[in-house]
């Protein structure tokens, strides 16, 4: 694969400054570094993106359109929040499974934001009907679940993220072996990136290893949700 560097490290110090600085006035004078730092950059790597992601699983999209595309709003949604903080001080990207919903679809993600970037796949906070469904397919196929999640590639790269339950689930037995498994609320990973590799030649490369090695987690929840 070509390697192309996307990212300076101007990313890093536009958020930085954004975060510092969160107001509209101070965007608006400095949207200009945002679209050639930030914006420009990340729609330019979604774009490269799609061929190879779809080598390593067919549904999944990435979609470089500047609106509605794979790329998140930096815009907060800030009607129910004591935050009035127009802005996020991080830049993501979702790509979702083709066959699904939101909050019902594993997808993968990656955020950008300084000292904290990272590559994500699973579904975060699935929704009540899908939460089901997922540990019921632990419980019927625990075998493969923990093939999946206990991968030696898989656990050195990547991390679980999210809440867990601090009891067992109404219905579920408290004894079973993959109880701590069953008692999450979020099923997704994390794998953290560092600057120098955002900043480098071999991001692609990168955030296409993390994908791959959580592909078989992407599969068994697309299949515990019914997308297969």
């Amino acid at each position: 694969m070509e390697q192309h560097i996307y990212f300076t490290p101007d990313l890093f110090r536009f958020l930085e400054e954004l975060r510092q600085h969160n107001q509209r006035d101070w965007f608006e004078r400095n949207k200009e570094r945002y679209e050639s730092a930030v914006r420009g950059p990340f729609l330019s790597f979604i774009g490269d993106l799609g061929v190879p992601l779809k080598k390593i699983n067919p549904h999944i999209i990435a979609d470089p359109r500047p609106v509605g595309g794979s790329m998140m709003r930096i815009y907060r949604d800030i009607r129910f929040s004591r935050d009035k903080s127009p802005y996020k001080s991080f830049v993501a990207a979702h790509f979702q499974d083709a066959r699904g919903k939101k909050g019902a679809t594993p997808a993968y993600y990656l955020r950008l934001e300084p000292g904290r970037s990272m590559v994500g796949a699973g579904i975060w906070r699935p929704e009540p009907g899908a939460l089901k469904n997922i540990r019921d397919a632990i419980v019927a196929d625990g075998k493969r679940w923990q093939r999946v999640t206990r991968a030696a590639d898989f656990r050195s790269m990547c991390g679980m993220a999210g809440e867990s339950l601090k009891r067992p689930p109404a219905g579920y037995d408290p004894t079973h072996p993959l109880i701590e498994d069953i008692k999450r609320k979020d099923f997704a990973t994390s794998s953290p990136l560092d600057e120098r590799q955002v900043c480098g030649p071999g991001l692609m490369k990168s955030v296409l290893e993390a994908f791959r090695t959580t592909a078989p987690f992407i599969d068994f929840l697309a299949d515990a949700v019914g997308l297969t």
